[in-house]
């Protein structure tokens, strides 16, 4: 997994370390039990503070992605055993709610309905299909 930072957006680092860690995971670049480089060495490669890439692994461990162990650092986390049927309804509420947040301000824009969904739906093709989940 070849992660990149792009300075010229306004996106923070942090944040381009989750995502780009998250799309691995979606992809099946990353699976159940892959480590994740330590914070030293990640921080060394790209160039950044470690602090930077510690908040990266605090998000990923927040959100279910990663679990943190003392000796072996940060690992993908087997969603089938960490995520329990409440955490699951968390993260469906979650869902719901950006897309929500997402509808609100398209239809605040002056965006139609129609035109919203067929874009989600595009959208979820794209993801879905390129991990072979279609």
């Amino acid at each position: 997994m070849m992660l990149s930072i792009d300075l010229m957006t306004d996106e923070p680092i942090y944040q381009q370390i989750r995502q780009q860690i998250v799309q691995a995971v979606a992809d099946g670049e990353l699976v159940a039990g892959d480590p994740l480089p330590s914070v030293r060495s990640l921080a060394a490669d790209l160039g950044i503070n470690m602090h930077t890439v510690n908040k990266a692994y605090a998000l990923l461990r927040d959100e279910g992605y990663v679990v943190m162990r003392r000796r072996s650092g940060a690992i993908v986390a087997d969603r089938n055993t960490v995520s329990s049927p409440e955490q699951q309804r968390r993260e469906r509420d979650l869902l719901a709610l950006a897309i929500r947040n997402l509808a609100i301000e398209h239809k605040a824009k002056g965006g139609s309905k129609d035109d919203f969904m067929a874009t989600a739906e595009a959208e979820a093709k794209r993801v879905f299909t390129s991990i072979g989940d279609a």
